[in-house]
């Protein structure tokens, strides 16, 4: 099916280690529904980059800024896991380039968000699985998904992971939201963010928020693409 062209773009972006290649099952399923999706692959997580280890999540934004500005236009943004803190940055600069904003496992930072992990961290890589999976479930993928996630995983860049921001727009929270919940359901999240949970917290002030939920690992586009894919033409639609 040819994409519309009224409908918006889709921009797809994956968690700590992945590239576009992440979103290869959803994004031919969102083809076949007549979407134009464009799937990102971050500064950092080329792994044919040479100064991959140094970039930053400021550099992180700015390709998501020159995507919506120069191919996207007013976009329906996907940011799944670690992405969330690049995505919060450009919607705190950029509210007005993004029609929706979908979060799958994951959420809006802080307006003060600082990660834990220590300043001189160079990079982290993919950990083993028994360890991974302590962290976030690994529900739902098999034995050749975990392959090709070793495979092709990139470690995610020190700046990245040390990276602190400041936002201060409170348009931001008038974007359009929904959340994808997976590995954890939305009334515990939904309690979580009420009782001020630090990662939580910020979705309690979110002015138009829908939650969803997909049972699942914290992988959903690999465990369970072809319902996260109709959940994100669904969302859409209200954009177009």
């Amino acid at each position: 099916m040819a994409p519309s062209a009224n409908a918006p773009t889709f921009v797809l972006i994956a968690g700590y280690r992945l590239g576009a290649w992440a979103w290869d099952e959803v994004r031919d399923r969102l083809t076949a529904l007549g979407r134009r999706v464009i799937p990102m692959t971050l500064p950092g997580l080329d792994e044919t980059d040479p100064d991959r280890a140094s970039r930053s999540v400021e550099d992180q934004a700015a390709a998501i800024e020159r995507v919506l500005t120069s191919e996207a236009g007013p976009a329906v943004v996907v940011a799944h896991s670690g992405a969330n803190v690049p995505v919060s940055v450009v919607l705190d600069r950029h509210p007005e380039a993004v029609r929706r904003v979908i979060w799958v496992d994951s959420g809006p930072v802080a307006p003060d968000y600082a990660p834990s992990a220590p300043e001189e961290l160079e990079e982290l890589p993919l950990p083993p699985f028994d360890v991974l999976g302590e962290a976030a479930s690994l529900e739902g993928l098999t034995a050749d998904v975990l392959a090709r996630f070793r495979r092709r995983a990139v470690p995610e860049p020190g700046p990245v992971v040390c990276g602190s921001v400041q936002l201060s727009n409170d348009a931001r929270r008038r974007v359009p939201t929904k959340l994808v919940c997976c590995s954890i359901p939305s009334g515990e999240l939904t309690a979580l963010a009420e009782a001020g949970h630090p990662m939580f917290a910020e979705v309690a002030e979110l002015e138009h928020l829908e939650l969803v939920d997909l049972p699942t690992g914290h992988w959903p586009m690999w465990s369970r693409p072809a319902e996260l894919a109709q959940i994100l033409a669904g969302a859409a639609s209200t954009a177009d």
